[in-house]
């Protein structure tokens, strides 16, 4: 059953490769029925299309489309390692978000990637969720997205 791959083409999303990590670390972790992606940034071609603080060089709207890129990178780390396919639901999202000092609009920001899997996922993407403000985040990036992701039985 290609339920979610069906999902994904019907939205025009083409899941990425998964970068290579470039540190101690895997890009996701399977354990048990459950699936860990490491934080993922929004790189599109391997670069980031911006960096800075949300509420100072990047407004609420870009980072928005960005966390929903960070997202889309989450799901191809869940692809590379488990496939898509066995995704039972979306259980958490943790969203980080680089802000300018008087900034408090973080929940918006990760509202990108709330929608964009609500979108894929429909029910089985409402999930429980952080969305915290940071001081800086790797590589200055805008924002960071990870996934608690349950499976199929």
């Amino acid at each position: 059953m290609k339920i979610w791959t069906d999902r994904l083409v019907e939205l025009g999303v083409t899941l990425p490769h998964v970068a290579a990590p470039v540190g101690g670390y895997a890009p996701a972790v399977r354990s048990g029925p459950y699936v860990y992606t490491s934080g993922q940034l929004p790189f599109v071609g391997g670069t980031l299309p911006a960096t800075g603080k949300v509420g100072d060089t990047v407004d609420i709207a870009e980072a928005a489309d960005l966390a929903r890129t960070a997202a889309v990178n989450a799901l191809a780390a869940v692809e590379a390692l488990v496939g898509i396919d066995a995704v039972a639901r979306i259980v958490k999202v943790t969203g980080f978000v680089a802000s300018a000092p008087s900034f408090t609009s973080q929940a918006a920001v990760i509202d990108g990637a709330s929608t964009f899997l609500h979108d894929v996922f429909g029910p089985a993407g409402v999930h429980a969720r952080s969305a915290v403000g940071v001081a800086v985040l790797p590589l200055d990036s805008p924002v960071e997205v990870e996934l608690l992701v349950e499976l199929r039985s």
